[in-house]
């Protein structure tokens, strides 16, 4: 059956809004998710596809809230991975995401690990050196050496693509106020390195990746699930998955404007920030010095090899696993980016510490699939057509909630949603407003 790509446009940027009961009832998502959740219930789950985590007693009767999470203590699932051109969406879960439980499980059996909470000192000095480095470079194209154009497009992929990954992990660091003890100054740090990023992306990034930490994989809450356009568009074609790593930089902005939310008085301050500092720049630097940034931005965010973490973090290489981690060397100059799963499981322990974390606990991380290559990810997302947009995991609000309240180790209710909060960007949002 022949679907209009306005169609698609339409559904793309109408499932994704803070979800409510309605939408919650009509999302097809939702209702393809309790459609599979219903016939797993009323079979033998070992003669399906089972996508299915929960007990059959407890998603049947409700009894989630005294149940067990039957992934402990790797927290594996045992739902499929979707495939294009065997199945049409990303694949659905029926509980929680693991990371919380995780954490947890860790703490009580590795209870020194709360060591390695606190803030990276040397995130600051990094910040200025990057700043340093690529207003020089700019500035080095603006006015120096100004007759090879495919020297400056060859520099902006290798030296400021690099110093743009360098930025987006200075960001996130901010955004879980990993530089500074005062949110304030946290904030701050994100504006300053947004300076030699041409587009106010600090401010939207934090509200943006807290909700993702917070509600992981909730289809309407996670802004980093992708668009039924991207699907329907891509499938497992690689040249298409070559345009989408290509022009990934506009997906952030496309996947923003879905969630239709009014932006933040912190992204109006990033804003003029950012549209300051573009204009002194431009003066400082010259056109050649701004087109520079610009590309550092694009390629940086596109097809550096870098930019790959984008795809390791949660693109399903495998059934069951969410969470990929990167253990490759390029870590050392891209501020341990890559310890994906680890982050995830502690988003109070700097970047410096991730590393110590995984030597912590072994037998939690080293039974999980992980990747070496950054280059290898993308050749196998391009090139292996069982892979594509749609190789991501998702879960109904309600099968959130619900895995929320289970009991695994001492974990209780209270606790779960304590940590949901502290990971949430909209009671922060709000009291800045």
């Amino acid at each position: 059956m022949s679907v209009s790509v306005q169609t698609l446009l339409f559904h793309s940027f109408a499932v994704h809004p803070t979800m409510t009961a309605s939408a919650n009832a009509t999302n097809p998502r939702i209702v393809k998710a309790k459609k599979a959740a219903a016939a797993v219930a009323a079979a033998d789950g070992s003669t399906l596809r089972s996508r299915r985590t929960l007990p059959k007693t407890d998603a049947t009767n409700g009894g989630a809230k005294d149940g067990f999470d039957v992934r402990h203590p790797s927290y594996l699932g045992l739902w499929k991975r979707s495939i294009p051109g065997e199945d049409d969406d990303i694949a659905m879960d029926d509980i929680d995401e693991p990371h919380i439980k995780r954490r947890h499980a860790i703490l009580e059996k590795h209870p020194e690990v709360k060591n390695l909470f606190g803030i990276a000192h040397s995130t600051k000095y990094i910040i200025v050196a990057v700043l340093v480095c690529q207003v020089g470079m700019a500035y080095l194209f603006g006015h120096v050496w100004t007759e090879s154009t495919a020297a400056l497009i060859a520099a902006s992929f290798v030296v400021g693509g690099t110093f743009t990954q360098v930025i987006g992990s200075i960001i996130h660091e901010a955004c879980h106020g990993l530089i500074f003890k005062s949110t304030l100054l946290n904030r701050i740090a994100g504006l300053v390195a947004n300076i030699v990023i041409p587009f106010p992306i600090a401010a939207s990034f934090r509200r943006y990746h807290l909700e993702h930490h917070a509600y992981q994989g909730v289809v309407g809450r996670d802004p980093d699930l992708p668009l039924d356009i991207e699907i329907y568009l891509i499938k497992g074609n690689p040249f298409m998955k070559f345009l989408f790593l290509f022009f990934y930089p506009l997906m952030y902005v496309v996947r923003g404007l879905a969630m239709q939310k009014a932006p933040s008085g912190w992204e109006y301050v990033n804003w003029i920030v950012t549209l300051s500092s573009d204009a002194f720049l431009w003066h400082l630097c010259g056109p050649r010095g701004f087109l520079y940034l610009f590309l550092s931005l694009w390629f940086g965010y596109g097809i550096h090899p870098a930019a790959a973490h984008f795809i390791q973090e949660h693109f399903t290489f495998d059934d069951g696993q969410e969470t990929y981690s990167y253990y490759g060397g390029l870590n050392a100059i891209f501020m341990n980016i890559g310890y994906h799963n680890e982050h995830h499981d502690f988003t109070k322990i700097p970047w410096t510490n991730l590393p110590a974390l995984k030597n912590a606990a072994p037998e939690f991380y080293d039974s999980l699939a992980s990747h070496q290559s950054w280059m290898k990810v993308h050749w196998d997302f391009i090139f292996d057509r069982t892979m594509g947009p749609q190789s991501r995991l998702g879960r109904s609000y309600d099968d959130h909630k619900r895995g929320r309240k289970m009991v695994v180790a001492k974990v209780i209710s209270d606790e779960a949603k304590h940590w949901e909060d502290n990971n949430d960007a909209t009671s922060s949002t709000a009291a800045a407003n």
